[in-house]
């Protein structure tokens, strides 16, 4: 019962506006939209001058970009950087059917793809294993600890962007 009341709450905290001033539900986006509106709600646009060398929704900076510590960034140029990013990471897993991908994706996004090829999650989908609520849920530790907001993060992921068939 737990576990339903969490799910409930993790899909009612995903609500977004649209053009019009109204509200919608995250489920009738396409799912990359999906996944681009859960990555903004939990990443929160980076002050560079505080999160360096993290910028944007969460990008890290690499060798050889315009960036620096101070950059200020718009929100159009966070959002372009994040969804780049997230195509990136997406396309790492080609191998597998389009929303796994995305799902393997979108926790690369935040895990980085090394640890999620390490991971229960890859082994489970890659096996043809289905049932992976548990593993991908248990990605929610920071430094160790359990982390409430990193298992909001990964209930609400789960529940918006993974097809359980």
């Amino acid at each position: 019962m737990k576990k339903i009341l969490l799910m409930f709450l993790a899909l009612l905290t995903v609500m977004v506006g649209n053009a019009a001033g109204r509200k919608i539900n995250i489920m009738e986006l396409p799912p990359f939209e999906r996944a681009v509106i859960i990555i903004k709600k939990f990443e929160t646009l980076h002050d560079s001058r505080r999160h360096w060398p993290y910028l944007g929704y969460g990008h890290r900076k690499l060798p050889g970009e315009k960036y620096f510590k101070g950059y200020r960034m718009s929100e159009k140029e966070a959002d372009a950087l994040l969804r780049k990013d997230l195509r990136k990471f997406i396309a790492i897993f080609k191998e597998f059917p389009p929303n796994d991908a995305l799902l393997l994706g979108v926790l690369s996004y935040n895990i980085g793809p090394g640890a999620v090829k390490k991971s229960s999650v890859y082994r489970m989908l890659k096996s043809g294993d289905r049932n992976i609520f548990k593993a991908y849920t248990a990605h929610c530790h920071y430094k160790g600890k359990f982390h409430k907001q990193l298992h909001q993060r990964r209930l609400t992921e789960y529940l918006c962007l993974y097809n359980h068939k």
